[in-house]
């Protein structure tokens, strides 16, 4: 009979595409992933995965084995959502896919109150991208996803899941103290021509955001500096490198020397909360959606 485990863990190999990232979406170590989809070779005598220039790649067989696991963690899933909402208490594990700035702002004071509140539910986290988090939950590789969109970017959604809005996250312009666009504010977006500006890396939200909103006012965006990290971005604007939009959730108290000054109008990205339809009635969804509406004004300040 094939174990349940090893499937899962097939799966989330074939989901990320290595066994390390498998390894950090499931919570366990590379070394337990690669035994667990030994020991399925071994059980089903049948090769999973071939070597791929640095990398690793899956069979024929184990895509197809992948694509049944998918279907037999759904049908669990259902099961393990009507005893749960029998119970009528949250339980079980809750898998949790946040982006970055979430993560940080927003998550540790909910999974805080969940695990006060709720001792038989195991709350997890993993940091995820937000272009990723809705296929990883479609997939059912996450249970829960946090994700965002811009207002001139929507947020696309396979079909399966629900989402529900969880608040508006406004963004401010980050300087230098003493640069000429310091002051009251608010500035406007024609203001922003010919500076130097610190982003994320090309491929995130926010990085697409900012030049398709400088381009459609006719600017082309300088970007000097591109770094992943909020506190790295805030640290080269108080070195008076240059200046960067940053949203307000879990940016976290500014230094001495940066200044944020508000925009007109103002940038927003709307927070989600993603599930699976399937999962909808199970009440460590409810709980933990009602949690992040609650935690929600005091976070975005």
């Amino acid at each position: 009979m094939l174990d349940l485990a090893r499937l899962r863990a097939l799966h989330a190999v074939s989901v990320h595409g290595s066994v390390s990232a498998a390894a950090t979406a499931l919570g366990y170590t590379p070394s337990a992933v690669s035994q667990q989809i030994a020991k399925l070779e071994r059980e089903t005598r049948t090769t999973l995965l071939e070597r791929q220039g640095r990398g690793i790649a899956l069979t024929d067989e184990a895509q197809h084995l992948a694509a049944t696991a998918q279907q037999l963690l759904a049908i669990v899933e259902r099961a393990e959502t009507t005893l749960e909402e029998r119970r009528g208490l949250p339980a079980g594990r809750l898998m949790i896919g946040a982006f970055a700035s979430a993560a940080r702002g927003l998550l540790p004071q909910v999974l805080a109150e969940l695990a006060e509140r709720h001792r038989s539910l195991d709350a997890r986290l993993i940091e995820v991208d937000p272009h990723l988090s809705p296929d990883l939950a479609a997939q059912g590789v996450i249970d829960l996803a946090v994700a965002h969109d811009w207002d001139i970017a929507p947020l696309p959604a396979p079909d399966g899941l629900e989402r529900a809005v969880l608040g508006d996250d406004l963004c401010d312009v980050l300087v230098p103290a003493g640069h000429p666009l310091a002051g009251p504010g608010p500035l406007r977006r024609e203001d922003l021509s010919g500076q130097r500006w610190i982003c994320q890396p090309p491929g995130s939200v926010c990085h697409d955001w900012l030049v398709r909103t400088l381009r459609a006012s006719g600017t082309e965006p300088d970007l000097a500096y591109q770094a992943a990290e909020n506190h790295t971005q805030v640290a080269l604007v108080a070195a008076g490198l240059g200046i960067a939009l940053m949203p307000r959730l879990g940016r976290g108290p500014l230094p001495d020397g940066v200044q944020a000054v508000p925009l007109d109008p103002v940038p927003i990205r709307r927070l989600y909360a993603l599930w699976r339809v399937g999962a909808a009635r199970r009440p460590a969804i409810t709980e933990t959606v009602r949690l992040l509406r609650v935690h929600w004004p005091s976070r975005a300040v």
